[in-house]
């Protein structure tokens, strides 16, 4: 019987840990690899083509690692970047493992939290500019309205510190104002950026209270879950030891400083080399 391994989780640095907590919840049992490709952050602002080098890169890495499943946590990887991955890659270099994605489990249940069928997303420019959030909800909720606000602030208030503070207050209130303004139907916004959860109590100060915030790891949690159930073939080649692993491309002193404001646990953290060029 081949050797079992570990659930990876992708991310271009920080934000994905908030979705690794709650795989963390959800699957305790398991054992998880966590890498952060804080070296090359933010990708949010890059081209398809460094993106989708990146991530191929971070999955193979992860490859040779032993996981025999993928979550790549990171919103701008999963739209620019994972469906290349699957469909072009995946049969050649692993077509026994898997690489799974928050975009696909978010899009398939986003239509059931709205009662007015009016949704707006929140995210990176990349992310945004991709337009997959949009492609992928009108294949499972066609009749629904989308309106899309790029946020290019959030992730760096949140690297710096400054979610809770008054510097934030400005950028948070534009961009909820223009989204609703954009369609005053709102009545659900998905935070469409692993960064954007812990901006949440800030902006609940600037939204009408009947307008329901869609945070994306519990679904993904929850998705994975679900998935394992489906496809015992997987699920038989994971390690149940309960522990999870992380690893940087960055110092990891300064990745274990900041891990804690997304992971909610104190992190002991390895630096590896990716051959990064």
């Amino acid at each position: 019987m081949a050797e079992k391994g570990p659930i990876g989780v992708f991310d271009s640095g920080y934000g994905g840990l908030t979705v690794l907590k709650s795989l963390v919840e959800k699957l305790p049992n398991h054992e998880f690899l966590y890498l952060g490709d804080n070296a090359r952050t933010p990708y949010g602002t890059r081209s398809f083509e460094t993106i989708y080098r990146y991530t191929l890169q971070s999955v193979k890495y992860l490859f040779s690692q032993g996981c025999p499943l993928i979550i790549v946590a990171c919103n701008t990887a999963s739209a620019k970047a994972l469906r290349n991955i699957q469909q072009k890659d995946l049969p050649t270099i692993a077509p026994d493992r898997r690489v799974l994605g928050v975009l696909r489990p978010t899009t398939e249940t986003i239509g059931n939290q709205t009662s007015t069928g009016h949704i707006g997303i929140l995210g990176t420019r990349g992310t945004i500019q991709s337009e997959s959030y949009l492609i992928e909800i009108k294949k499972f909720f066609p009749h629904l309205k989308v309106s899309q606000e790029i946020c290019p602030m959030w992730v760096p208030l949140v690297e710096n510190g400054e979610q809770d503070g008054p510097g934030a207050d400005y950028f948070v209130q534009k961009n909820l104002n223009h989204i609703l303004k954009a369609d005053d139907k709102i009545d659900t916004l998905l935070l469409a950026c692993t960064h954007y959860p812990l901006l949440i109590p800030k902006i609940k100060q600037f939204l009408p209270p009947n307008i329901k915030i869609i945070d994306q790891g519990k679904i993904v949690a929850d998705s994975l879950f679900d998935y394992l159930n489906r496809h015992p073939e997987i699920e038989e080649k994971l390690r149940k030891s309960g522990s999870v692993k992380f690893l940087t491309t960055d110092d990891e002193n300064a990745f274990n400083e900041k891990a804690t404001l997304f992971y909610g646990k104190k992190t002991i953290t390895e630096k590896t080399d990716l051959n990064i060029r």
